[in-house]
């Protein structure tokens, strides 16, 4: 049986939704990157971290960076989290900015996730406003996939998420114990 773990940054619940959903499918231990060390992690052999998409970067992507030396020969797989539908010329953009160097060649899968206007921070708020105001401007028939999803969100709260996004993940995990 494969030993595994799934760390994640959620600062909206989504991401962490989804990590839990993953343990208790794979029936890996689940802790939030804050409290988790390299040190803890090498006594896995699956790594799985998750992460929100904030302005084309994932959240806790950067631990990743930082410790991708130490924990070379786990095997480690990614998946994101994004209020957007999945539109694969995004996905490969977002995919190409965060997997670089060292990264290049770890397997990435997307989520949609949630978008929750009344409990965003005031900062984040902003700059979805700004980014809504800006967006507004736009002819509607020329807006991307994520823009229209933008702006049919607003002033609401939704919950996109589903169970059914992780089959992928939990399917490529058991092609690799194999």
């Amino acid at each position: 049986m494969m030993n595994g773990i799934i760390i994640f940054k959620s600062k909206y619940g989504a991401t962490k939704k989804y990590a839990e959903w993953l343990s208790e499918d794979l029936h890996f231990d689940c802790v939030e990157i804050k409290n988790i060390n390299t040190q803890q992690l090498m006594q896995y052999d699956t790594i799985i971290l998750g992460g929100g998409i904030y302005a084309s970067g994932i959240a806790g992507l950067s631990f990743l960076k930082k410790n991708i030396d130490k924990l070379s020969g786990k095997k480690i797989i990614v998946y994101c989290v994004g209020a957007s539908p999945y539109e694969e010329e995004a996905f490969s953009e977002i995919y190409k900015y965060n997997f670089k160097d060292k990264l290049e060649g770890i397997k990435c899968f997307y989520y949609r996730g949630a978008w929750k206007e009344n409990e965003m921070s005031f900062p984040d708020r902003t700059l979805c406003k700004m980014l809504q105001n800006v967006v507004a401007k736009k002819d509607p028939a020329t807006l991307a996939v994520w823009e229209k999803a933008l702006m049919s969100a607003v002033g609401q709260n939704c919950d996109w998420t589903d169970r059914e996004y992780i089959k992928p993940v939990v399917e490529y995990v058991k092609g690799l114990a194999k």
